[in-house]
């Protein structure tokens, strides 16, 4: 699914973006996949930051507020976003419906479905 469905921002402004920032926010770093909308292709951002109600990540290139993206947050999956506001190689962007942040701190290689190279190394 490339295309984004705008109807979930209707009527969100900036200013009511900010409005959730009062989330509490879980500091961290962690590597994820950024699309603009429309786009097929990533690009890789850290992000810094992440809540129920939006991330932080460090983001140098060209985007402007109020633009929409998805991110694929490891543990989380694909989230879409709106971009809240662009500083500083940075942007701050809000998500339409809360995520669990805590998904993205499990741990890899872990469970029934792990891929057999991230498993440990049983001990003899």
């Amino acid at each position: 699914m490339d295309q984004f469905s705008h109807d979930s921002f209707d009527g969100l402004s900036a200013d009511d973006a900010a409005g959730g920032r009062n989330d509490s926010r879980d500091s961290l770093f962690l590597m994820a996949e950024l699309r603009l909308a429309g786009s097929k292709h990533g690009e890789q951002v850290r992000v810094r930051n992440l809540s129920p109600g939006g991330l932080m990540a460090d983001y140098c290139g060209e985007l402007t507020q109020g633009a929409d993206v998805k991110f694929d947050v490891r543990g989380v999956g694909w989230v879409k976003g709106k971009v809240a506001w662009v500083a500083a190689g940075r942007i701050g962007v809000t998500f339409p419906h809360p995520i669990d942040p805590l998904l993205a701190r499990r741990p890899v290689g872990v469970g029934p479905k792990a891929p057999i190279y991230t498993l440990p190394v049983p001990r003899r």
